[in-house]
């Protein structure tokens, strides 16, 4: 909502109140949910739909009374899309309003903010037509334009239109001046467009364009889970790689090594930073495109996923004048998510924070953020050396992946200087072993470490389609929690819906396993011992592993025992 509905929603005790008043939730729902909007800073409607407390409907009637404005279910709304697209794309998206029914003597608009007369202004100019707003949810709005402006279906009718067409002669000898034509064709170049405007629009993290023997698949990864999207026949391969690498500003006549490239798109109102890797295979190059939104949002510590009592935890460590906290886990499991939430949550301007990162993902206002840029000798360590030399009170080394980056960091820690880094490792204990095994002393380990901290993504259940269930005695079982009499917890599942594309999980949540380094840990680790044995003696500390964490968030309905199992089976 925009600034006119923000003073009814920042009433949240009001609304609260009365929402309980009318019998539509419990006192004690009431008071978790404005304990979660604290912590998770949202509105406190938006929060009650999220923990399936309230529906959709009811929370409509309550902004109708509010806006006097009347409310609509979008999702279920057969829009009328040749009305709709009377205005293009980016309208849409800058009014945040979109024509939904023609009715004769009006149109029908839905919008996030029906009070927003100067939007009201231009539609009216724009369409010619008297124009009646309503209220719909800023969510189900963005899903709406989606669907008008569907931006895969766009693509699926150009590969339509392209595949009548005899396979080029190019496609044969693959030469360079007849590729860099073929590539700045009409077709190719939205098909390209549209791809990659696709991936964006649905909040793919990556986007895969992979020869076949007879077709070309391009997969979008979304909340982790990699899924076919479209083929494109396999004569116009090298065409659309051939683009790519013409806006990633790679060498088009280079077939045989490796490239990479970076792109700026804008599109859907963002401005969105392609991170571009082209790999030769038997059938021909692949290109994987990661996608970066330059105007992101960061999310706040307390949103990562942690419980209260990890948070607080954290947060002790984080605050430390000197050391080193590592964060590990597998690629895309959230890592650098989580340093940069940190370095945001105590980012002031008393103290000097700079970080060295390849690539770097978030901008955060007041940190002094460096690239990796091999090609002109500024690596991890080179860059660390000089970073050190720069006044900092806090360093950030996006990863560290050998001896002589981890050796400078810790000795950065032991000079007064808080280093956050991160490493490859599936548990919160593996980290000591693996500066171990790089080489670095562990008298050095155990001065400089403040804490290793484990993290995995997880799934959650979608809001839209929740529907709660009693856990089985198999179920609790399965989770490794003890069936006791009386005790039958109610668990989520998404049934499945098309704010979900009928998966019943949307977005995701990090589950953590924090290890602090004690003096029994200090001393195992002098002693060089396994990951298993300092693990053994975290767990008697009180060290809750992911596993615990995982079953704990499918206790309280936030994801559901697949989903843990799918993330941490090869924890186990």
């Amino acid at each position: 909502m925009l600034e006119s509905l923000k003073p009814f929603y920042h009433r949240s005790s009001h609304l609260g109140e009365q929402l309980v008043a009318d019998g539509h939730i419990t006192q004690e729902q009431l008071e978790e949910a404005l304990a979660r909007q604290v912590q998770h800073r949202k509105r406190l409607g938006e929060t009650l739909l999220q923990m399936g407390y309230i529906s959709p409907a009811v929370l409509g009637r309550y902004l109708e009374a509010a806006t006097r404005c009347q409310f609509l279910e979008l999702a279920d709304y057969p829009i009328d899309f040749e009305v709709a697209q009377q205005i293009n794309e980016q309208r849409a998206r800058r009014l945040r309003a979109l024509p939904v029914r023609d009715r004769g003597e009006d149109v029908l608009v839905a919008m996030s903010d029906p009070l927003d007369l100067a939007a009201i202004d231009e539609l009216q100019a724009l369409l010619n037509r008297r124009v009646t707003p309503v209220l719909v949810f800023e969510a189900d709005l963005n899903d709406a334009i989606n669907r008008v402006f569907d931006v895969t279906r766009r693509a699926q009718g150009i590969i339509d239109e392209i595949g009548k067409e005899s396979a080029p002669a190019w496609e044969i000898e693959e030469n360079e001046d007849d590729l860099l034509a073929s590539a700045q064709e009409g077709p190719v170049v939205r098909l390209v467009n549209s791809i990659i405007a696709g991936a964006i629009a649905c909040d793919a993290s990556d986007i895969h364009i992979e020869p076949q023997e007879d077709r070309v698949r391009v997969r979008y990864r979304i909340d982790g889970i990699l899924a076919d999207q479209m083929t494109i026949p396999v004569n116009y391969r090298a065409a659309v790689i051939s683009r790519i690498k013409i806006m990633a500003r790679c060498n088009i006549a280079e077939r045989r090594r490796p490239q990479d490239g970076r792109i700026l798109f804008k599109g859907s109102g963002r401005d969105n930073d392609l991170r571009v890797s082209i790999m030769p295979t038997v059938f021909g190059e692949k290109a994987a495109i990661r996608i970066l939104e330059r105007t992101k949002t960061l999310n706040n510590l307390e949103q990562m996923g942690f419980f209260p009592e990890q948070y607080r935890l954290f947060d002790h460590f984080i605050r430390r004048p000197h050391g080193m906290i590592l964060v590990t886990g597998p690629t895309g499991s959230g890592k650098s998510t989580t340093l940069q939430a940190a370095l945001a949550r105590i980012n002031s301007p008393e103290i000097n924070i700079s970080t060295i990162e390849d690539p770097v993902e978030y901008l955060v206002p007041g940190v002094n953020h460096t690239q990796v840029d091999p090609k002109i000798g500024v690596t991890f360590a080179s860059g660390l050396r000089t970073l050190v030399r720069q006044d900092p009170d806090v360093i950030m080394v996006g990863e560290i992946r050998d001896r002589e980056t981890a050796e400078i960091a810790i000795q950065a820690a032991l000079t007064g200087h808080l280093v956050f880094s991160t490493l490859h490792t599936n548990d919160a204990p593996g980290a000591i072993t693996r500066l171990i095994n790089m080489g670095v002393e562990p008298f050095l380990i155990a001065s400089a470490l403040l804490c290793s901290v484990a993290q995995r993504l997880v799934r959650t259940v979608c809001s839209f389609c929740r529907e709660e269930f009693p856990a089985t005695a198999s179920m609790l079982e399965a989770l490794g929690v003890p069936h006791t009499e009386g005790f039958q917890p109610m668990l989520a599942r998404g049934r499945g819906c098309p704010k979900c594309a009928q998966r019943g999980l949307k977005g995701r949540t990090a589950v953590f396993e924090i290890m602090p380094m004690t003096e029994e840990i200090r001393e195992l680790t002098l002693r060089r011992e396994s990951s298993a044995v300092i693990g053994e003696m975290a767990r008697r500390q009180g060290m809750k592993t992911m596993r615990e964490m995982g079953v704990r968030k499918v206790l309280q309905g936030v994801t559901t025992m697949e989903e843990v199992t799918r993330v941490l089976s090869a924890e186990e």
